[in-house]
């Protein structure tokens, strides 16, 4: 890299013109215009499924666009592969980090270089650093390794990374989902700076409407491939953009929040310790209690206790030490007591934990009651006619979209999976139900299904336990908020009495 090379480049503008990307008869891309003025902060809406993905990629190179071109400051540029991408100053941040924990800050911005030396005069080398991040409106520590780093400096040297190789088109993919909010508002907000410095120019794909509202100059909306509409944010609500995202799809009314006194307690965890995989301790001394018709919901950065609490609850991990109480009964995580104690719960990527992926939809709903009256006789034999009976019934109940109880339920859509699942979960009795990140990844129409579903077992006097990385869902559904940090819960507060900065906080480990 030379010292030419170090000077800051004036942001550029992007536009994509009539692009089109199928893959076999799915048509991902279909004669997408996209114009992305130099200079802004623009964000790229979506459902899963819309074509955000495939449209970026075919800017950065990884696809090759069946039709369609992408201009640079007007002029028609030609993308074959990441590497064009790089030389054209397009770079990419991804939603998981693409650092290297056991190297220094300066290490990984130096390996990203395409001419990075193979002996490194470090005396040199550092100087120039020093000197670039002088320019920059963020810092990093250059001499610790990444693997000490909070989450906010990650995002933070990842994008120092793409500034550092003279990217000035910027595209963020889910940039904050690691961070708490207020490492996000901070990043988002120097990045908002230096795009109105003409510095940088930002795509950010999100699903966060606030951060939209926020930050952003211009909205761009994907659905079913296409460009269904956007424009200047100043002149957009959030139900104008959840419109366009959703189109014609009707919505279920969220249940209402039942009025409720403070319920007996239902659920405790008391003491609860827990070890890693490789030993070393992941919770330490949790201690919660969950009311009758109550939500509690666990906030928290990803990879601070939060999955393996609900492994632990799931009989997936083991107990170090601490007892868990259902009614003040002791509880083991077995088939056997949560028949009993009337335990249910909803684990994230509910194909991977909560199926048999190759099974039908019927028979994934009968997990429960297979083995028990009317699907089962003699305790052995099991009747086909009720099991399809039964599901048939939950199917239509709980709307769930699939060609027949006989489909495998692997064939279903997530957020079809995710009602099948809740159909099994749902359809007794429940004093307690534990969901993990239920709406992850799902359309509006499902996340709307599912969390009034989950509203109203609350309604019907059920405990429930919310573990979601998703701030904004705890604070639409939770009654209470409790935050784990470094494997153990240090804030708890209902959601009534605390706001977003006091929780971020908290989950910052502050």
């Amino acid at each position: 890299m030379t010292d030419t090379a170090l000077v800051p480049r004036r942001a550029v503008s992007l536009e994509t013109v009539a692009m089109s990307k199928r893959f076999g008869p799915l048509a991902a891309l279909d004669d997408v215009s996209l114009r992305v003025p130099a200079g802004s902060f623009h964000a790229l809406l979506g459902e899963n499924g819309a074509g955000k993905s495939t449209l970026v990629k075919c800017i950065m190179g990884f696809y090759s666009a069946d039709e369609g071109s992408v201009l640079l400051d007007g002029k028609e540029v030609e993308i074959r592969n990441p590497r064009d991408a790089r030389a054209h100053g397009i770079g990419m941040v991804y939603q998981h980090f693409t650092l290297v924990p056991s190297l220094t800050a300066a290490e990984n911005l130096l390996i990203s270089r395409a001419d990075a030396p193979l002996v490194v005069d470090w005396t040199k080398e550092k100087r120039k650093l020093a000197a670039f991040l002088d320019r920059m409106p963020f810092k990093v520590p250059l001499d610790i390794p990444v693997a000490q780093f909070a989450a906010g400096e990650k995002q933070k040297l990842e994008i120092l990374k793409l500034l550092y190789l003279d990217q000035h088109l910027l595209i963020l993919d889910e940039p904050t989902s690691v961070l708490t909010p207020g490492e996000a508002d901070e990043i988002l907000g120097l990045l908002r700076g230096m795009s109105r410095r003409g510095e940088i120019t930002v795509i950010m794909i999100t699903h966060k409407f606030r951060e939209v509202l926020s930050f952003c100059d211009s909205v761009t909306v994907l659905r079913r491939g296409r460009n269904v509409g956007g424009g200047d944010v100043a002149e957009l609500t959030t139900e104008i953009m959840a419109r366009l995202m959703i189109g014609d799809t009707q919505i279920r009314e969220r249940a209402a929040r039942a009025e409720r006194g403070t319920g007996k307690t239902v659920l405790e965890l008391a003491g609860l310790c827990a070890n890693s995989d490789e030993g070393l301790p992941v919770l330490k001394t949790v201690n919660l209690k969950v009311h009758a018709g109550e939500i509690v919901g666990i906030a928290g950065v990803s990879g601070n206790g939060q999955s393996q609490l609900f492994e632990v609850l799931a009989g997936q991990r083991p107990l170090d030490d601490g007892r868990v109480l259902i009614r003040d009964t002791p509880f083991e995580p077995s088939r056997d007591s949560y028949y009993k104690l009337k335990v249910f719960g909803l684990p994230e990527e509910p194909l991977k934990n909560a199926a048999v992926p190759k099974m039908t939809v019927a028979e994934n709903i009968a997990f429960r009651s297979f083995d028990r009256p009317p699907i089962a006789k003699f305790g052995w034999w099991l009747s086909p006619a009720p099991l399809r009976d039964k599901a048939r019934e939950l199917i239509a109940r709980y709307r769930v979209k699939t060609p027949s109880p006989e489909t495998a339920i692997a064939d279903l859509s997530g957020g079809n999976v995710q009602r099948a699942v809740l159909a099994r979960e749902l359809s007794g009795d429940v004093d307690v139900l534990i969901v993990a990140n239920p709406c992850f990844g799902l359309d509006f129409a499902s996340v709307a299904e599912i969390r009034g579903q989950i509203m109203e077992q609350r309604n019907r006097g059920a405990a429930v336990l919310l573990v979601s990385e998703d701030l904004d869902e705890i604070l639409e559904l939770a009654d209470r908020v409790a935050v784990m940090s470094g494997g153990t819960i240090n804030y708890v507060a209902p959601v009534g009495e605390t706001d977003r900065a006091t929780i971020g906080q908290h989950m910052a480990g502050h």
